[in-house]
């Protein structure tokens, strides 16, 4: 069983149009108009072996950074599905001057602890990404002086993290089983 979604966001400030295969090999194609923002879903698509179609376009960079994260994380939480997965994962990344680790657990209990600047527009994109999947994410910056290698560090483990934490298991880890709601 492929796990996949396709999914569109409209608002009045974006557009978005994207696939997600997290059973994929790391292939990509962005289209957006920013291009660090398409490097680094390029590097989290490739170091999580997910493909990735994403065509999103929008009036302002915050606007348009953040919507991709949205539409990112929604897609994660629905391409998971109810079977099993490993759920956790955990993965420490060099680039350069930087070393940058990260942790998951697709747990359905968001919280972000995350450790670059709350000015930068990526931990906006870290903290909305991780709110819509509804995981929890840790990220550290263990070292690093160079914004860019310091964000793609952090892109580069959370894409192994996230590979680890989604792969398929026989049994459900949890104390609590599967959660599940009832209700109208």
């Amino acid at each position: 069983m492929t796990r996949k979604c396709e999914i569109a966001r409209k608002t009045r400030e974006t557009k978005i149009a994207l696939e997600l295969n997290i059973d994929g090999t790391g292939t990509y194609d962005i289209k957006v108009p920013d291009p660090f923002l398409r490097h680094m879903v390029e590097t989290l698509a490739r170091y999580a072996d997910f493909d990735i179609e994403l065509a999103a376009q929008g009036d302002l960079d915050h606007h348009l950074i953040e919507d991709v994260a949205l539409t990112l994380g929604e897609a994660l939480r629905r391409s998971v599905g109810d079977g099993p997965i490993a759920r956790l994962g955990s993965a420490t990344v060099p680039m350069d001057d930087a070393l940058a680790a990260v942790h998951v657990d697709l747990v359905d209990r968001p919280f972000t602890h995350i450790e670059l600047s709350q000015e930068d527009i990526y931990e906006h994109f870290l903290r909305s990404f991780a709110m819509e999947a509804r995981m929890t994410l840790h990220t550290q910056v263990i070292r690093g002086k160079d914004r860019h290698h310091i964000i793609e560090a952090t892109f580069k483990a959370l894409g192994r993290a996230l590979h680890l934490a989604t792969r398929p298991k026989n049994k459900t880890i949890s104390t609590k089983d599967k959660v599940s709601y009832e209700g109208k």
